[in-house]
């Protein structure tokens, strides 16, 4: 661990109850449906459940005058190929793969989940990146080019510690006043903020974003008010190959932990334990 990575802000009980590495790559023209099942036997032991779901598209940032990410449409003749899923036994762990994107997902599906931290995720990520590479060459369906990388955080934010209604969103985030022009307005029934922020790379040009979302929901157990804040970082690999693009899963990760961190506010630090101050 680098000691830039030591000093990053650290909580005892963060809210995360979902952590996501993604890779985005070329197309894989020649990976069809029976080539995912011959790949599920390769992680079919720790992964014994699968499911599809239709593809993500493919997204890159671009930069310059704003405009939406470059969404890459294709044509497809018949139905296209969809994403599939394997799932360990609990659902606390998947892998998602498809033409142009593989996945890791940990998530928390109960009460007693503990989220494993940044360094346990990305091994696994690395582990079986690695053996979808192996598959990949063994059966001759071509090489990974990667061309994007995300790193997303999911984060539920439960009230009763620091806050108690939507509308009070002022004590959770530091980037929204209740101050206002006048005393027409009473307070907000809620709030949605959507964020983004450019990641520089070495030389100071754009290398990626950090987009950030906070929505408020119910929980579901119980209907007790939360926020959902999610954070993403996706840019482009730091160098070639797959190792440029793990290289840019630490950077995004940073971003993420920090922009988190300023983001929310010191009250809500204390509820969730933070261990450092900087």
């Amino acid at each position: 661990m680098s000691e830039t990575q030591h000093r990053l802000p650290d909580f005892a009980n963060p809210p995360v109850i979902e952590v996501a590495l993604s890779v985005q790559f070329e197309p894989l023209s020649a990976l069809r449906i029976p080539h995912f099942g011959l790949l599920w036997s390769e992680f079919r032991r720790e992964f014994p459940r699968i499911e599809e779901h239709p593809p993500r598209a493919a997204v890159i940032e671009q930069f310059g005058i704003p405009r939406p990410p470059k969404m890459d449409v294709r044509v497809e003749v018949g139905l296209p190929i969809p994403q599939c899923r394997f799932l360990n036994e609990k659902g606390t762990e998947l892998i998602q793969v498809q033409q142009d994107r593989f996945v890791h997902n940990w998530r928390k599906v109960g009460g007693g989940d503990e989220y494993p931290r940044y360094e346990f995720v990305k091994r696994r990520f690395e582990e079986e990146l690695g053996t979808f590479r192996q598959f990949l060459a063994r059966e001759g369906l071509g090489e990974l080019v990667p061309n994007q990388c995300e790193v997303t955080y999911v984060n539920h934010i439960i009230s009763g510690a620091g806050w108690e209604r939507h509308g009070e969103v002022g004590n959770i985030l530091t980037v929204w006043t209740t101050r206002y022009s006048d005393t027409f307005l009473l307070g907000p029934e809620d709030i949605g903020l959507r964020n983004r922020y450019i990641i520089p790379g070495a030389d100071g040009s754009p290398l990626g974003r950090l987009l950030v979302g906070i929505d408020p929901a119910y929980r579901t157990e119980d209907d007790r008010p939360i926020y959902v804040l999610i954070l993403t970082a996706r840019g482009r690999p730091i160098g070639e190959g797959i190792e440029g693009a793990l290289g840019f899963l630490d950077i995004g990760r940073e971003w993420v932990v920090r922009g988190f961190t300023s983001l929310t506010s010191s009250r809500m630090h204390e509820v969730w334990g933070r261990r450092n101050a900087h």
